[in-house]
């Protein structure tokens, strides 16, 4: 359904301190940068899928939308306890620790806040 997402930033570096160790909780590898935005993608994906990037209106800086959520694929339980920890530990917020939630019987998800406010959270439906 997604050709890609974007996430605005504000610092690029910081961005990337966050989002490499995080996303490689899931397996997301970094694919580009420049001095404006990093991609992110499965290793055997051919088309990077997740921009994190400076806003092309230079003239106000990224901010977080209310309401807006990106949701990552987690292969297990335990990716997803991975997942949180490792974004608390560069720079996220806790907006929800890993657990069970109440829209699927196996819905276990965590909830974090990157440096710039975007809200992310990993999800894994596989009952273990």
């Amino acid at each position: 359904m997604f050709l890609y997402l974007t996430l605005g930033c504000n610092d690029v570096a910081a961005a990337r301190a966050f989002y490499d160790p995080t996303l490689a909780t899931l397996g997301l590898i970094r694919r580009f940068e420049d001095a404006s935005e990093i991609g992110y993608a499965a290793p055997d994906d051919s088309r990077t899928r997740l921009w994190i990037t400076k806003p092309f209106d230079a003239s106000r800086p990224a901010s977080h939308g209310n309401g807006t959520m990106l949701a990552l694929t987690a292969s297990s339980r335990a990716a997803v306890d991975a997942f949180h920890a490792a974004a608390l530990a560069h720079g996220g917020r806790d907006e929800g620790a890993p657990g069970l939630r109440p829209y699927g019987a196996s819905f276990y998800a965590c909830y974090v806040r990157d440096p710039d406010g975007n809200k992310l959270s990993a999800v894994c439906e596989t009952p273990e």
